[in-house]
């Protein structure tokens, strides 16, 4: 049974993970269920470079494959804001009801075709024997003017993906999410890459 640490103790992200990397004989488990703590500070400046801070610190505490994202949210009009902040846009980190008000309020009354924005995901696997493999899946799409749905989380409510007919994330099923969501999408490469070097 191969084993791996997922860095995070987010319970969404670690099922979507899962589910997309469903390799036989492969556990993955996200850093509280297999009772270790990580939190390293977030100092890159970029999405890759916070993965990789957040994998090689989960690394350090054990000698199985790890795995770690970074992802947010780039919105056109805002100069690629909240970009690396997305989670603690509003100053408190994982604050999602603050976050976009906050986002809804730096847009304004900017015409929707003016709010052009994606999601970024990238991934970073460090294997057994520490080599490391990364990913990244972007989706594109505009930001709305109100919150809708009750599913999802984080800019959920407010993102309006291309190819949703004007739902948002949060109205829709996880598993539509999932088929054409930033992180599935840098799900899909990463298990493209591990498959192509061998490694599943």
């Amino acid at each position: 049974m191969k084993r791996v640490i997922i860095a995070t103790n987010n319970q969404n992200k670690a099922k979507e993970i899962e589910t997309a990397l469903a390799f036989p004989n492969w556990e993955f488990l996200t850093l509280a269920d297999a009772g270790l703590t990580s939190d390293p500070e977030e100092t890159s400046d970029t999405f890759l470079g916070n993965a990789k801070i957040k994998a090689r610190a989960a690394k350090k505490l054990c000698d199985c494959a790890v795995l770690a994202d970074d992802s947010g949210l780039e919105v056109d009009a805002l100069n690629g804001e909240p970009g690396v902040y997305s989670s603690r846009y509003a100053g408190t980190h994982g604050n999602d009801a603050a976050n976009n008000e906050k986002l809804l309020r730096e847009l304004g009354d900017t015409p929707l075709e003016k709010r052009t924005a994606r999601f970024v995901c990238t991934l970073v696997f460090i294997d057994d024997d520490n080599t490391e493999i990364d990913a990244r899946g972007t989706i594109e799409g505009h930001i709305g003017f109100k919150a809708k749905g009750d599913s999802g989380f984080g800019y959920d409510p407010l993102f309006l993906p291309v190819g949703l007919n004007g739902k948002t994330f949060a109205e829709v099923p996880q598993a539509k999410k999932n088929e054409i969501s930033h992180r599935g999408n840098a799900l899909r490469t990463l298990r493209d890459e591990l498959l192509k070097k061998g490694r599943a």
